[in-house]
């Protein structure tokens, strides 16, 4: 192999060994851009948002209200407590609650409350009363 030979297999190279190098570096520097983005994110979590939606059905005599919780929040949700109350004519004529143990972000739990009274004879409210953080 002559010297001119040698030399441009070297340039080559070395063009071949920087490019890898400037591929390798721009990967290195995305994940750990993408680590620190993620460590920051959740050093400010957003407090749980809990949701609740119902609907009402009636069943054998007895009026029962399916009920679905949703953690909107990026931080878990312990000991959610849902509350339903049935006022008629402003007098809270029944209610119940609920526990639920555990609602990670972007989880759902459904359930259900049973009433004797139509709810539709007054004012149903279904909500969450309280939680807990971990």
């Amino acid at each position: 192999m002559s010297k001119s030979e040698s030399q441009s297999h070297d340039e080559s190279r070395s063009v071949a060994e920087k490019v890898s190098f400037l591929l390798s570096s721009v990967l290195l520097l995305a994940v750990l851009g993408g680590a620190v983005y993620l460590w920051v994110r959740d050093r400010n979590p957003d407090p749980p948002t809990l949701e609740v939606s119902s609907s009402l059905e009636q069943r054998q005599g007895k009026y029962y209200v399916p009920f679905t919780v949703v953690n909107q929040g990026s931080e878990t949700a312990i000991m959610v407590q849902v509350i339903a109350e049935l006022r008629i004519n402003g007098e809270l004529v029944e209610w119940g609650e609920q526990s639920i143990d555990f609602l990670s972000r972007e989880e759902e739990v459904e359930g259900a409350f049973i009433f004797i009274r139509n709810p539709n004879a007054g004012q149903l409210s279904v909500r969450v009363a309280s939680y807990t953080k971990p």
